[in-house]
């Protein structure tokens, strides 16, 4: 049967980061439900590809939205689509060159800036953006993808003897996402506005065998996690199941943050 609690179907829906392995999860899962979207990424030809690969009402965007000209244009897009914007998704962020092998005594201020005007200020254009029109209809649901490195420190540990690693803006950038997330929580709950945090963590990605291996081993549930086990707790964050929901971080970290 269909659970009217969880239902998207007709939800107009705005996907940052589209592109990305958890982003096209998405983009799938939301089509899937009727959800009409507007897919926003950097990469035109991903994309393109993303585009194709669902069904549904849909349409794309592509810029940079740590630029303001850019978030304008994607709320005009789609409030001319559909009349109006039900949920924003943030998924987006930036791994640039040399992102997992820069230390915290060394980092280049260059590569902070980077990082930090993409994954915290596009997060915050967008919320101020889109939440102005959820404000004028008194109703919407903002959904900002953190991080368990915005909770908790990285393991160096984890990342000894192999390619990978979790540089200090990153960190940086998810915690601030967090308080973003709480602070617009508390300042547009009576307005009829949700915004909430989703934390995944350690989604896999074709790692190398070593890093899984010591995951796993660190890991409560004793695995990486699969991209499509975060759509649960979206459709739950778009939807009216989560209507007395906001502020928070819903943590999908197979327990990495309770130890």
């Amino acid at each position: 049967m269909t659970d009217p609690l969880f239902d998207v179907n007709d939800k107009s829906v705005v996907l940052t980061g589209a592109c990305g392995l958890i982003g096209r999860t998405l983009a799938t899962a939301f089509a899937k439900r009727g959800a009409r979207l507007v897919l926003a990424d950097l990469d035109a030809a991903a994309l393109e590809e993303v585009n194709a690969s669902i069904e549904g009402n849909h349409t794309t965007f592509e810029g940079n939205l740590a630029r303001s000209e850019n978030v304008a244009s994607l709320v005009n897009l789609t409030v001319r689509a559909y009349g109006r914007v039900d949920v924003l998704i943030n998924c987006h962020q930036y791994k640039p060159s040399g992102f997992l092998s820069a230390r915290a005594e060394t980092f280049p201020e260059e590569l902070w800036d980077a990082i930090i005007e993409a994954n915290l200020k596009g997060t915050f254009l967008t919320c101020r953006d889109f939440g102005r029109v959820m404000l004028d209809q008194k109703a919407g649901s903002i959904i900002n993808f953190a991080s368990t490195y915005g909770v908790v420190s990285s393991n160096p540990a984890l990342y000894a003897d192999n390619s990978l690693g979790n540089p200090v803006a990153y960190s940086a950038s998810k915690g601030g996402v967090i308080m973003l997330t709480k602070y617009l929580a508390s300042y547009w709950g009576k307005k009829g506005v949700r915004v909430n945090c989703i934390t995944p963590h350690g989604v896999e990605n074709n790692h190398e065998q070593e890093f899984v291996d010591r995951f796993s081993q660190m890991s409560p549930l004793g695995r990486m996690m699969v991209a499509d086990e975060v759509v649960g707790a979206v459709m739950y964050l778009a939807s009216d199941a989560s209507r007395y929901s906001t502020g928070g971080n819903l943590l999908v970290d197979g327990g990495w943050t309770a130890w």
